[in-house]
C-alpha cells in the first residue's frame, strides 16, 4: 500500500510539472493580445517591438534606449525587462549628452516639415483631438468600409499588427527620430514592418472602429507625446 500510494503521488508531481510546462510554453508562444498596466517596468512579448512599447506607455523610443542601454539600435528580444523610467542616476545633462549619438535603427531621418502633411484618408472629423482625456489622443475620421487609408509622409513601417488594446489592426510609421503617425481600426494592412513607405502611399483600408462604425483612428506623435494631428495636416 504505501508503494502504491508512494506511486500516485509521484505521477501526480509529474502531471503537475507537465501542465506548469506547457502553460510556460503556451504563454511564451501567445499572440494573446495584452492590456498591459503602467509601471516602471515591461516584460518583452513575442512580436513586440521597443516603438510598440514605447507608444503603449506614451514614452520617447529614444528615451528606452538610453534607460535600457539598448546598445543596438531599437532591436529587443523575448523575455527581456524593459524599464519605463530613468535610473536614479540619470540627469537631463547625461540624456542631451547621450542623445546626440543614439542610432536607433535603419529607419531614415527623413526631414519633416512641420506644416501641409497629407490627410490620411477621406471623410469627416466625428472625434476630434484632446490633451486633456487618455483616450482622444488623435482624431477619428468617418468613411466607409474599405476606403483607402494612405500615409501622411514618407517614412518605415515600425509596427504591423492587432496587439495594442483598442487600436484594432494597427501600422505605426516612424517619420524622424521625433515623429511617428499611427493608423487604427483597420479592415486590412498593406504593409509590414520594416518596410520603406512614401508619401500618399496606401497602407491599409478602413474598418470599424470600436462602435462598429467605419473610422480611421489617427495619432501624430513627437518625441513620444500626442499632439494634435490637425496642426500639421493640410487645412
Amino acid at each position: 500500500m504505501f508503494h502504491l500510494n508512494s506511486h500516485k503521488k509521484k505521477s501526480a508531481r509529474i502531471k503537475t510539472y507537465c501542465f506548469y510546462l506547457v502553460f510556460i510554453i503556451f504563454t511564451a508562444c501567445s499572440t494573446t493580445k495584452y492590456n498591459y498596466k503602467l509601471g516602471e517596468e515591461h516584460f518583452v512579448r513575442s512580436g513586440e517591438t521597443l516603438y510598440v512599447i514605447a507608444w503603449r506607455y506614451g514614452k520617447d523610443f529614444k528615451d528606452l534606449i538610453l534607460w535600457n542601454n539598448i546598445k543596438d539600435g531599437s532591436l529587443i528580444y523575448s523575455g527581456q525587462v524593459i524599464k519605463l523610467t530613468a535610473p536614479d542616476n540619470f540627469s537631463k545633462t547625461t540624456k542631451k549628452k547621450t542623445k546626440k549619438k543614439i542610432k536607433s535603427s535603419s529607419v531614415p531621418n527623413y526631414p519633416i516639415s512641420l506644416v501641409n502633411w497629407d490627410w490620411p484618408t477621406k471623410g469627416s472629423i466625428v472625434s476630434s483631438f484632446s490633451k486633456n482625456q487618455g483616450t482622444r489622443t488623435g482624431i477619428l475620421i468617418g468613411g466607409k468600409i474599405g476606403q483607402p487609408i494612405v500615409a501622411v509622409k514618407d517614412g518605415q513601417v515600425v509596427y504591423s499588427g492587432d496587439q495594442l488594446i483598442g487600436y484594432g489592426n494597427l501600422v505605426i510609421i516612424k517619420h524622424s527620430d521625433e515623429f511617428m503617425s499611427a493608423y487604427g481600426h483597420n479592415a486590412s494592412v498593406l504593409v509590414v514592418e520594416g518596410e520603406m513607405i512614401r508619401k500618399g502611399q496606401k497602407i491599409a483600408t478602413m474598418g470599424n472602429d470600436l462602435t462598429t462604425q467605419p473610422r480611421l483612428h489617427f495619432e501624430i506623435r513627437r518625441n513620444g507625446n500626442p499632439i494634435n494631428p490637425l496642426v500639421y495636416l493640410k487645412q
